[in-house]
């Protein structure tokens, strides 16, 4: 990808870019991930099995699975403002729809899919723009910072939903996460500005080659996947671990989880700077992986020996699985190139989903009642993999040197 940060605005006016893709990302994020906070009001308000409020909560996910390519392919052709915004205002309107009066199970399902499939368009036009305004120096910082949306948007919703939908029932509740998508929606579209977009170096009217024609890029979607499975391990199964293996408290255990999400949060700035400093993306990501693989083989140490250990181990675990996403995702934009660049992210995107939804059903299967050290240690068999799989031989410094 050009370095594209110091003409055009740059200056100050890319931290408002930043800040713009970080607000909207937050946004997102606080209605896809926030929606579950909604199920113990869904089920009193509605008489729902859990399978039926489960069934419900995961259509955002859905959605989202079927449109983030499309979407990163419509940010390379139209522009990141007028994708962003369209797709987060859409479903602000969907989501305000569903607050407003009662609906059908199958209403919400269907409204929940639609924002869903809608708000994936922050996804990749987010980071493109991020991306396009700084340039290699500090474009994993500021990839970093961006990343840090999930747990800022999980925040948001884990503080606001819950007292929303006890005082006034669930949807209403919905009106949280659906004025934030809107206002934001509203930035965008008046503060940001999309990046240059400089000469591919091709003939005028001849389209840059795709950059899958190679399998290096492959290589990078596929390892970062296999990343997702400690993630998503961690995440899923503390809460449930530390209840019924140790015996917390329900809210303990969502304080505990909530607090090391923070770690994470700065987990992901630390290791965005150190790829700007040592000028790769996929040599840190190799080095992370190792590491994950040897946190989660001490949480099934520490499960098997004392208390104390894992504890140390799953916080370790939850900071350092975590630590990779924004260097796969920053790498997937610059192998592909600015013409492909929200393609790349969307597709990088699309996989690590995939992995994430089918993490809780395969290591729950392996845990049965108790069988938590077991499967810690078949979670670390993933990143072993990535390591690999990470194609750092192919890698081309971020400044376009090899």
């Amino acid at each position: 990808m050009a370095q594209v940060a110091d003409v055009g605005i740059g200056g100050k006016r890319r931290w408002l870019i930043l800040a713009l893709g970080l607000a909207a990302q937050t946004a997102s994020c606080s209605f896809l991930y926030g929606i579950p906070f909604l199920v113990p009001s869904m089920q009193r308000a509605e008489g729902l099995t859990l399978a039926e409020a489960g069934t419900v909560v995961a259509a955002p996910s859905l959605g989202l699975l079927f449109t983030l390519i499309l979407w990163g392919a419509a940010a390379d052709r139209y522009g990141e403002r007028l994708v962003m915004a369209l797709g987060l205002g859409v479903s602000g309107l969907l989501l305000v729809y569903a607050a407003a009066g009662d609906h059908s199970l199958g209403t919400l399902f269907g409204v929940f899919l639609l924002a869903g499939a809608s708000t994936a368009s922050v996804n990749a036009a987010s980071g493109r723009a991020v991306l396009g305004w700084f340039g290699p120096a500090e474009r994993g910082l500021a990839m970093g910072i961006r990343q840090m949306a999930q747990p800022l948007g999980v925040g948001v919703a884990a503080f606001g939903l819950p007292p929303l939908a006890d005082r006034w029932g669930f949807q209403v509740s919905l009106m949280l996460p659906a004025l934030t998508a809107v206002v934001v929606a509203l930035l965008v579209a008046w503060l940001l500005v999309d990046p240059p977009r400089p000469g591919s170096g091709t003939a005028p009217g001849e389209k840059p080659p795709s950059p899958y024609r190679k399998p290096a890029l492959w290589r990078v979607h596929g390892a970062s996947a296999l990343l997702v499975v400690p993630q998503f391990t961690v995440s899923a199964f503390t809460p449930v671990y530390l209840v019924t293996m140790h015996h917390w408290m329900a809210a303990s255990a969502g304080w505990f989880v909530g607090a090391v999400q923070i770690l994470g949060a700065l987990g992901r700035l630390v290791s965005g700077y150190w790829s700007d400093r040592v000028g790769s993306r996929l040599r840190p990501m190799r080095q992370l992986a190792i590491s994950s693989a040897g946190a989660m083989l001490l949480v099934a140490l520490g499960d098997a020996t004392w208390p104390w250990l894992v504890l140390l181990a799953l916080v370790l675990a939850a900071v350092i699985t975590v630590s990779d996403n924004g260097l796969g995702f920053t790498a997937s934009a610059e192998m592909a190139g600015l013409a492909w660049a929200g393609r790349a992210m969307g597709t990088q995107n699309t996989g690590q989903n995939v992995a994430a939804a089918l993490t809780p059903p395969m290591l729950g299967l392996v845990i049965g009642d108790s069988r938590y050290a077991l499967a810690f240690c078949v979670a670390a068999v993933f990143p072993v993999l990535a390591v690999a799989l990470i194609p750092v031989k192919h890698e081309k410094s971020p400044s376009g040197r090899t």
